[in-house]
């Protein structure tokens, strides 16, 4: 398995463009991790409507805290080897795995759900609790991202974040790789790698979720997309919209480190 970690990152473009992922260990701090989970539990209380695997981006556009999660310089540079200096955000979820209650999600590739041209955007899966395969970590199939698109169908027989999947005859489990991380570490993967994860039947939570970073020169095709920024370096293409950066507002937003200079 490609490992790296921030002092040594030589070899990731060479690893994406062969296996579709790699891992980085140790890339966010402790703190950061505690307000991260804090932030789960927030949004939790605030959306009892929504299952805890299901926080996503629509929530992300207003709040400072996620955004300023998702700007953090640390990520920034891991992305940037992938995407280049001038990065944009497309997406971002919290999946968050209860205690044997959380569940799977099928075999797909993310880019079979996104609206963007062309499909050049990378994704970041961050841990904050420990992501096992008994509490259902994310699981791979390496290179499978060289196949290209493949086509999707519906799932409804059996409970699965998605409702859909691909072919399951596509898919060679065997070949299967377990991303199992320690809280702080990410990995990285491409948007059309073959990957899902099992249920939750551990009695321990699965906290984590995915950033989607891309270049300017990807456009989201979609119109009103709630949550495009400009996270760093200059809008070249001046293909999308992006939207202004949120300002903390006390009793609306969850206090974190740093937030009074976000008001």
């Amino acid at each position: 398995m490609n490992e790296f970690s921030l002092s040594n990152l030589t070899k990731i473009k060479e690893a994406y463009d062969n296996e579709g992922f790699f891992i980085v260990r140790n890339v966010l701090d402790t703190d950061l991790i505690n307000e991260l989970d804090q932030h789960i539990d927030w949004l939790i209380a605030r959306h009892p409507d929504l299952r805890p695997e299901r926080l996503g981006h629509w929530l992300v556009a207003e709040d400072p805290f996620w955004v300023r999660f998702i700007s953090d310089q640390r990520l920034l540079n891991v992305a940037s080897l992938l995407v280049g200096p001038n990065i944009a955000f497309f997406a971002a979820d919290y999946i968050a795995k209860p205690p044997r209650d959380g569940q799977a999600v099928s075999w797909h590739q993310d880019g079979n759900y996104w609206p963007l041209e062309p499909m050049e955007v990378i994704t970041i899966w961050f841990a904050v609790s420990p992501s096992t395969c008994e509490n259902g970590c994310v699981r791979v199939i390496p290179s499978s991202h060289l196949l290209g698109p493949v086509t999707h169908r519906s799932q409804t027989e059996t409970i699965n974040l998605l409702n859909s999947e691909v072919d399951p005859t596509v898919v060679d489990e065997h070949q299967a790789v377990d991303v199992q991380l320690n809280p702080g570490d990410i990995s990285v993967h491409h948007p059309l790698l073959l990957h899902g994860s099992n249920a939750n039947t551990s009695s321990q939570w699965r906290r984590g979720g995915s950033i989607q970073y891309m270049p300017v020169t990807t456009r989201i095709i979609a119109d009103d997309w709630p949550c495009a920024f400009l996270l760093q370096g200059d809008d070249i293409a001046k293909v999308n919209h992006y939207q202004p950066t949120p300002k903390y507002v006390a009793g609306q937003h969850m206090p974190f480190t740093g937030y009074e200079t976000w008001t």
